[in-house]
């Protein structure tokens, strides 16, 4: 449900460590008490989010870095949220304590700052945190959407474009898990060229097997 930023990692930038350095620990929980839930206030679910997205002028539903800001955070405790123990660690790791200093490290949240090894770690992420109660699974719906997003400008526009389309034609996929999602980006990686791909001897999933033998069918109606 975000827009996803440039795809090509950037030059000219640093995005190891910072220095440590300390924050104002009481700031920062102050800033986490303000979105936080009013039943449980150890946690910030997705109303408090969102308003720490209006607070950094950022578009909480179509905006990648939201989601590169929370997996930086080190949201994964649960799907839709992050703890309070989570989020004064991440202030901590990011040495943030502000909407000010926020803000200013919105520029290094473009996924473009994010090598390959990265961007799988994010990858999978964005699946995670998208998740519902205790389902394991997406929505195709849902994983359509977020594929748009996440991928744009990081893998080859047709292949993204086509997959989407074949996911949206087949009736037997109503539900995606993470080791599709994540068989297709390696897949991106590993198969730039479907001629050589060899079913036969494959180990991808079903469901990439069955993606190549689409494209197939359609190229043969042309």
């Amino acid at each position: 449900m975000w827009n996803s930023g440039s795809g090509k990692r950037s030059k000219g930038r640093n995005s190891g460590h910072r220095p440590a350095t300390t924050i104002d620990e009481t700031a920062a929980s102050k800033m986490f008490q303000e979105i936080a839930e009013e039943s449980d206030p150890s946690v910030a679910g997705m109303e408090g989010i969102c308003n720490l997205c209006e607070k950094l002028d950022l578009n909480a539903e179509e905006d990648i870095r939201v989601l590169v800001l929370l997996w930086k955070l080190g949201s994964k405790e649960k799907p839709a949220q992050i703890s309070k123990q989570e989020w004064m660690s991440g202030c901590n790791k990011l040495q943030v304590d502000s909407i000010d200093k926020f803000q200013s490290i919105l520029p290094s949240l473009d996924t473009g700052f994010l090598d390959r090894n990265e961007f799988k770690e994010f990858y999978k992420f964005c699946f995670k945190f998208n998740l519902e109660g205790t389902h394991r699974t997406l929505d195709k719906d849902m994983i359509v959407a977020l594929m748009k997003m996440v991928l744009t400008e990081r893998i080859a526009a047709e292949r993204l474009d086509t997959f989407c389309t074949f996911l949206e034609s087949q009736k037997s996929y109503t539900r995606i898990t993470l080791d599709q999602w994540v068989s297709f980006l390696d897949f991106c990686y590993e198969c730039e060229d479907l001629s050589t791909y060899d079913e036969s001897t494959s180990a991808w999933p079903v469901l990439i097997d069955e993606y190549v033998d689409y494209m197939e069918e359609q190229q043969n109606k042309k």
